[in-house]
């Protein structure tokens, strides 16, 4: 919302020494976000006068037209003689009323007027146009034509309001009063501690009988409708300066007066209007739900097929406009034939869901949409329609019809109670009852009782519903700045818990690795669990949706961690990023098998223990996990020899990382699951109380899912739940016990079936070597002709050491064949060369 300074000081009686960022200071203080102040004409020098045209010769020898003009100026040059001046523009003629800028001036952005030749000419100042002198586009696309009844030699600076301070105010969605000038004078009238001169406080006629006919067929979405007539219009009268200026300022471009009285009103009291040409409407005007598949044509143009949530503006005829939205193309008020002469004003009150759903479906934001989704006054529409008729009247000539039509819903005024000292609990500063009261009515609210006051809220006001607000609106008119700081104490030796530790371990251990952190935003679309090729009942298909989410492509919480990943991996790659390694760690979202509702808990006091169970029962249950993407290079080339491509190697092996830090085993076999090639798919998991848990995969995505992703090839990944690891782990990571004596290693290569997982052969080989068993390690892997076309042979070494002796070879050996021994009883695993 852009403020005139000017403009608001015709509401409020500001000292005449405040600046624009005085005025700024004072409305951020009280909570709202006045983000710049523009100064107008703070560099504009005259003498700038009106001027007449006398005479206009054209220049034919050039490439484009060219006019030289004598202009008169009165005495403004000092010598009472006609100025010539030399212009381009064609959009004036002989004795018409123009905006001259004599030599010795400036404009704005620091241009110097002085007598030049040009043309084969001298030109003595220049003829200007709006966008030369700082004003915007006023609609005429070239020189400023001035009405004829300015007389010559007026200082323009003045006339055309030139020098200003425009304050650009951020209005939050609660804030709906805000997008009017009446809405920010109050606000600044209360800051500044001076009376207000409310602009909507006008003489209305009372309704009767024989206003244009009107029927509301839907009183939940338009629970108000008031509508006058103005007959008798001149259909040349223009806006004059002073309108077409503030609306310039305000950031609005001049079109015609109907349309431009509308404007201003709509930025003077916040109501919305439209001017229908009565000549236009057929019938009754109506207020309906559009039928599903009505076309309507609105005032940009564009033909509309309407949904039956729409309300539409209806007459004999069908919609002729978005009801708070935009109007219809069938009874615009068309300037351009001059034969609109009489016009009937509507000022309506709609719901305000019911605009904003209708705007977003559309895609068509209005001004208008803008005011009624952030809650308009219902009780400003008579005034609002006053005030329009009363302009007309007075710019256009008109006469304001005797007939006065309103359809109002019955609707009882919210009210709210309080205990006086609610806003000192919230704030912890004694205000008193006395303070309370007296800001709750400088917002305009009527306040009665002692110690519990009951709050009737302004119909300007929809966004107080509650105590809180109520208490709001005092701690900010008391000053945000006047609250006290005050540190809090948290109780010694609580620190971080076993899950943020772990956190922080797997964060640090991964980049270590070599992997980048990327967090991605918690949302997804369902689609990319169909790209990821999950099974109808996978549990990650169950997801919780937003009811207003950001964006419509993404409308549900994510269940995995890989598609915000997979998609910073494909747009790294896209900007010539080829070698990467990402990894996140963070929450996935399942809903709960039993649907609750959330209390809202309070403000004035810490919840309680049953409380925060409530709600934290009524939340989806949220896992942390943790995941990386691979692609392109693992190991870069160099000097050093060749490098190494990411495999589904590197993907297990992140996995190993991540549960060496939870001080877990993690149990490595071959998987098959969704977005993975089933023949380069791990399947991670832990023992939990004695049962074998899946907590993850890992490995090389399928081809499938690379080319429905745009992924690079060969693009691998790991995903896995790390509250699933914290609850393997048997506590905090343990360091290693360091012996003093020396290690004894054993190799032994085993021949086993294909079909036989090398975790199964480790896991036989690691519980039958025993206690003196360090560590095992698989080192190759090979297959020929010899063993067998479906055997493989697997070689380990096996590295033994005891705590308190050096192992004897007979020692080493026995644990060896121990381990041997058993690996074959289970796996039928044979000694190669046996």
């Amino acid at each position: 919302m852009r403020v005139p300074l000017s403009w608001l000081r015709e509401y409020v009686d500001l000292p005449a020494t405040e600046t624009g960022r005085d005025v700024q200071a004072k409305l951020i203080s009280a909570g709202l976000e006045v983000e710049t102040v523009e100064p107008l004409g703070a560099d504009l020098k005259g003498p700038l006068v009106v001027g007449q045209v006398l005479t206009i010769e054209e220049l034919t020898e050039f490439k484009k037209p060219i006019r030289f003009c004598t202009v008169a100026v009165g005495t403004a040059n000092g010598t009472g003689e006609p100025q010539e001046i030399v212009c381009g523009a064609r959009n004036f003629a002989v004795g018409d009323k123009v905006v001259v800028v004599l030599p010795g001036a400036v404009l704005p952005g620091n241009f110097a007027i002085a007598a030049r030749k040009t043309y084969g000419k001298t030109s003595h100042g220049m003829i200007c146009s709006g966008d030369e002198l700082g004003m915007g586009d006023d609609g005429s696309g070239g020189i400023i034509v001035l009405p004829p009844e300015v007389e010559v030699g007026t200082d323009a600076i003045e006339l055309l309001q030139l020098v200003d301070e425009v304050l650009d105010i951020a209005v939050t969605p609660d804030r709906g009063y805000a997008l009017s000038m009446r809405g920010v004078a109050r606000e600044t009238a209360i800051a500044y501690g001076l009376p207000l001169r409310d602009p909507a406080l006008l003489d209305v006629p009372a309704p009767n009988a024989f206003g244009y006919p009107v029927q509301v067929s839907d009183p939940m979405g338009c629970d108000r409708f008031t509508a006058r007539t103005v007959t008798g219009l001149d259909p040349d009268a223009h806006s004059p300066i002073w309108l077409r200026r503030r609306l310039q300022k305000a950031g609005m471009r001049p079109i015609s007066l109907a349309v431009d009285i509308t404007n201003y009103v709509m930025l003077e009291l916040g109501q919305p209007l439209h001017a229908y040409d009565r000549s236009r409407v057929q019938g009754t005007i109506g207020v309906r739900r559009a039928e599903q598949g009505e076309k309507l044509t609105t005032l940009d143009g564009v033909k509309r097929t309407l949904n039956a949530e729409d309300l539409v503006i209806t007459d004999d005829r069908g919609p002729i406009g978005l009801a708070g939205v935009m109007g219809g193309a069938n009874t615009e008020i068309d300037d351009t034939e001059g034969t609109t002469t009489e016009v009937v004003v509507e000022a309506a009150h709609f719901d305000a869901i019911s605009i904003a759903r209708t705007a977003r479906r559309h895609k068509l934001a209005s001004e208008a949409s803008k005011r009624f989704e952030r809650g308009v006054d219902p009780q400003a529409a008579s005034a609002a329609a006053q005030r329009t008729v009363d302009l007309l009247v007075l710019l256009a000539g008109g006469t304001a019809d005797a007939g006065v039509t309103e359809v109002i819903a019955p609707s009882a005024p919210h009210s709210i109670t309080i205990p006086a000292n609610h806003p000192d609990k919230v704030a912890g500063v004694d205000y008193g009852r006395e303070t309370v009261v007296r800001r709750l009515q400088q917002v305009g609210c009527d306040v009665y009782g002692q110690d519990e006051l009951i709050v009737t809220v302004p119909s300007w006001r929809p966004d107080l519903t509650d105590p809180n607000d109520l208490a709001e609106e005092v701690i900010r008119l008391e000053g945000y700045e006047n609250l006290p700081s005050t540190l809090p104490k948290p109780p010694a030796g609580l620190g971080l818990t076993d899950r943020q530790r772990l956190h922080r371990r797997v964060g640090r251990a991964l980049a270590g690795a070599g992997y980048v952190e990327s967090p991605n935003y918690p949302f997804m679309g369902e689609q990319v669990l169909d790209q990821f090729g999950l099974a109808d009942d996978d549990p990650n298909r169950k997801v919780v949706k937003l009811v207003n989410p950001l964006s419509d492509e993404e409308p549900a919480l994510r269940t995995t961690l890989l598609p915000g990943l997979l998609q910073a991996l494909r747009r790294n790659d896209g900007r010539g990023s080829h070698d990467l390694a990402l990894f996140e760690t963070g929450l996935v979202f399942h809903p709960r098998a039993e649907l609750r509702i959330a209390g809202r808990l309070p403000v004035d006091r810490r919840p309680t223990d049953e409380e925060i169970a409530s709600l934290t029962a009524a939340l989806p249950v949220q896992p942390r996990h943790a995941a990386v993407v691979l692609a392109g290079a693992r190991e870069q080339a160099g000097w050093w020899g060749k490098g190494r491509p990411a495999d589904w190697a590197d993907a297990i092996e992140a996995a190993r990382i991540l549960a060496r830090e939870a001080g877990t085993e993690l149990l490595v076999r071959s998987g098959q699951y969704g977005p993975w090639h089933p023949g380069r798919c791990a399947e991670l998991s832990v023992v939990v109380d004695g049962t074998q848990r899946v907590v993850g995969h890992a490995g090389e995505l399928h081809p499938r899912v690379l080319k429905a992703l745009g992924l690079p090839a060969r693009t691998c990944a790991m995903e896995l739940d790390l509250d699933a690891l914290e609850e393997a782990s048997s506590g905090h990571p343990k360091g290693p016990k360091i012996s003093t004596f020396p290690v004894a290693t054993q190799d032994v290569a085993l021949v086993v079936d294909k079909a036989v997982p090398h975790a199964d052969v480790e896991a036989a080989l690691r519980e039958g070597a025993g206690e003196l068993l360090e560590s095992i390690r698989l080192f190759d892997e090979y297959e020929s002709e010899q063993l067998g076309g479906d055997r493989k042979s697997l070689a380990y070494a096996l590295r033994f050491r005891a705590d308190d002796r050096t192992l004897t070879v007979d020692e080493a050996s026995a644990a060896r064949d121990a381990a041997v021994a058993l690996a074959a009883e289970r796996t039928g695993a044979v000694l190669r060369g046996a």
